[in-house]
Order: C-alpha cells, then sequence, then structure tokens
C-alpha cells in the first residue's frame, strides 16, 4: 500500500512561531483554575468569581456596580446575577446614594467581611507557594506580562 505524504505550508512569520506554545501555556492556565475552582466551591458553595468580587469590595469603601465591573472583568449583565446571589445570601448589601438616588453602591456586609477573611487563595496554593520562591524581578516580570497579554485579549473584543 502506497501512502501519500501531504505537505502543508506552515506559516513562519515571527508571531506564529509563538502561537503553539502561547497556547498551550493558556490552556495549562486555564486547567489549573478549573481544578482549584472546584477546590474553592467547597468553601461555602462560591465560585473564584464570586470571591473575587467580594474580596475587591473589601478593599473598598464602596463601589457601584459599574466601577466593580471593570475590576473584575465581567458584562454588567453576568456581574448583576452574581451580585443578586451574593445579596441573596447576606454577603453584601446594595444602599441608594443620598444625593443621587439613581446611584446604587455595594458594600460588603459583615458576613462577607468574615467570609473573605476565611476564605482559601483565588489562586492554587502550589502556585503561590511556587510564586513566592521566586525572585522579586520574576514575580514582578511574569505579572506585567500576564496583564499585558490579558491587555491583549481585551483589546481583542
Amino acid at each position: 500500500m502506497l501512502v501519500k505524504k501531504v505537505s502543508a505550508e506552515i506559516d513562519l512569520s515571527p508571531v506564529s512561531a509563538f502561537e503553539l506554545p502561547l497556547f498551550q501555556a493558556l490552556r495549562r492556565l486555564q486547567q489549573a483554575g478549573e481544578v482549584h475552582a472546584k477546590r474553592v466551591s467547597r468553601f461555602g458553595g462560591l465560585t473564584p468569581m464570586h470571591l473575587l468580587i467580594l474580596q475587591v469590595l473589601a478593599g473598598e469603601t464602596r463601589l457601584t456596580a459599574s466601577d466593580l465591573s471593570g475590576r473584575v472583568s465581567l458584562t454588567a449583565a453576568t456581574l448583576s446575577g452574581m451580585l443578586d446571589r451574593l445579596e441573596e445570601r447576606g454577603l453584601l448589601q446594595r444602599q441608594r446614594d443620598d444625593q443621587d438616588r439613581r446611584k446604587q453602591w455595594l458594600l460588603l456586609s459583615e458576613a462577607g467581611l468574615a467570609l473573605v477573611q476565611q476564605a482559601p487563595s483565588l489562586l492554587p496554593p502550589e502556585f503561590v507557594e511556587r510564586f513566592a520562591g521566586l525572585d522579586e524581578w520574576e514575580r514582578h516580570s511574569l505579572t506585567a506580562a500576564l496583564l499585558r497579554a490579558a491587555q491583549l485579549c481585551g483589546e481583542m473584543e
């Protein structure tokens, strides 16, 4: 039996040389995030996004949903549903602005603050440990690179 060899032209431009390793790295990060999300959900049934929302609110006196949406990279519609669930659980409160009744502030409740103080890290513990073991310049470099990559993804939308 004769097997015909098919060769495809491969784009060897400078950018395409990075496509496969970048995708593989992003996939590994995604998989690690999914595994950790399952671990986090065992803590009070919260998702990492719920915890992120609560942690951002814990670091602020108060925020509007619009400000929070940008801080946690969620659309207003997606964030709204999450805020409803967190409010139902008594973890955050909504408060009308005294001067502008159209404006609504989001505040972390005492129960929400207590939960944030007990919550696991948003990152897998193994990663946190290994990351902490890096030199400071390398931690800054990796963080800057990931933030820039995320910014590039955001510019595509």
